[in-house]
């Protein structure tokens, strides 16, 4: 049974950094391009960072501008996404999602619609 489960989420002051972590289980990480999504209170769910199955292709959201990164290690089976300078804006429920899929994570576009496999989110709330 695929299973994503995140952790990392919490309370930090603009400015501040957090570490979001997802650990996959019950398939092997490095057969899926996997992504991190948020959805703020009131507004619709949008990508974050995608990285391609091979690790190769990365594409991030105009609003990270250089602040988060997406990583991922294959023998902990677990992918990061890294927040640097957060800011009040940034506070959404972060999800982490999976496909196995060589085509997604191209292009120009983060698109929910490609991921079958979620987590069930993390909060992250930025506020002084």
């Amino acid at each position: 049974q695929l299973q994503l489960v995140e952790s990392g989420g919490g309370l930090v002051q603009p400015g501040g950094s957090l570490k979001l972590s997802c650990v996959f289980s019950g398939f092997t990480l490095n057969y899926y391009a996997v992504a991190w999504f948020r959805q703020a209170p009131g507004k619709e769910r949008e990508g974050v960072s995608c990285m391609s199955k091979s690790g190769e292709n990365i594409i991030d959201a105009d609003f990270v501008k250089g602040r988060f990164t997406i990583s991922r290690d294959i023998e902990k089976n677990t992918m990061y996404l890294e927040m640097n300078n957060l800011q009040p804006e940034d506070t959404a429920v972060y999800y982490c999602a999976a496909e196995p899929s060589s085509y997604v994570c191209f292009g120009m576009s983060i698109r929910s619609r490609d991921f079958r496999s979620w987590g069930r989110g993390t909060q992250v709330t930025v506020s002084s």
